[in-house]
């Protein structure tokens, strides 16, 4: 069994001689599937990118979140002070709280730069105080906190950053999902082109089909030469529109903290070695394709 499926494997990448020349080896059909096969191949490799590369923000956006919170504090400026030490002895006695520091007026300064200028005096305007605190790997209770916390400093007020994290991951989730709908409609066009061309083949060669007929040859047999033909072409065609998806892929520019994700659109370590999977999935597709498109118009031609 092991035998005779590798020996079909080897005839469908080299083919056959004689049974290939039923197919005509150039013409618009070959083209057609030359072409269909690279195009869908290189946008499959941009949407495998943008899946992973969702796939990783997704995951480093709920990480970075999920350990992170931030505590504000709105009090008058003589309140300020003390309540900002009361707060701060409340998270060093929390379980779960791993360190807690007040940000700093510089820190405060750069944060509200984009929208009011690196100029503002945030000294000298009644703008709340920070505290950032990192958590945990358990992470703390963060009802019981804010109790205490509205005992302790009632002008606090704590942010676990949920309401943030949870829009932003379920974004990337749904680009991830669909990344992988993009591939899944690119076999599907693939699938449909091939199909298209195969028949264009099948009935510019109808009397060449009858005269096969007439010498005996079988409908399998005709139908092997025109599944071989197309699958290599699907094969050849994905693998070139790969190679030129890959090298885009590897000159757009890497990922930075400024714009992690539209500078970090790309692969990263093993992930390189997916997109070496399409060329076989067209071929795959292809096969099938080409295999139920000639069966059909073996049957319809008299």
């Amino acid at each position: 069994m092991v035998l005779r499926w590798l020996k079909r494997l080897v005839v469908l990448l080299l083919g056959d001689t004689q049974a290939d020349r039923v197919v005509p080896p150039a013409g618009y059909t070959a083209r057609l599937s030359l072409f269909s096969a690279a195009a869908m191949s290189f946008l499959a490799v941009f949407a495998m990118a943008m899946s992973l590369a969702t796939g990783r923000l997704a995951d480093r956006w709920g990480a970075e979140l999920a350990r992170t919170s931030t505590l504000r504090i709105s009090a008058p400026p003589e309140q300020m002070a003390a309540q900002t030490e009361a707060a701060l002895r409340v998270l060093e006695t929390t379980p779960g709280v791993k360190r807690a520091r007040p940000l700093s007026d510089e820190e405060q300064r750069d944060l509200l730069a984009p929208w009011f200028g690196p100029d503002l005096p945030v000294e000298s305007l009644p703008i709340p105080r920070l505290i950032e605190i990192i958590e945990t790997d358990d992470g703390y209770d963060a009802a019981g906190l804010r109790l205490r916390l509205s005992a302790e400093a009632p002008g606090a007020v704590l942010d676990d950053h949920t309401r943030w994290r949870r829009p932003l991951i379920a974004a990337a989730g749904a680009l991830r999902t669909l990344g992988w709908v993009s591939i899944l409609l690119i076999a599907g066009t693939v699938a449909a082109m091939i199909t298209l061309a195969a028949n264009a083949a099948l009935a510019a060669n109808a009397q060449v089909i009858a005269v096969l007929r007439l010498v005996g040859a079988r409908d399998a047999y005709i139908a092997g030469a025109f599944v071989r033909r197309f699958t290599q072409r699907a094969l050849a065609g994905a693998s070139v529109g790969t190679v030129l998806g890959m090298g885009a892929i590897a000159m757009m520019p890497r990922a930075d903290v400024a714009g992690g994700f539209l500078t970090g659109l790309g692969f990263q370590g093993l992930h390189w070695f997916w997109p070496l999977l399409i060329p076989p999935a067209a071929a795959a597709v292809a096969y099938v394709a080409t295999r139920a498109a000639a069966r059909r118009t073996l049957r319809e031609l008299p």
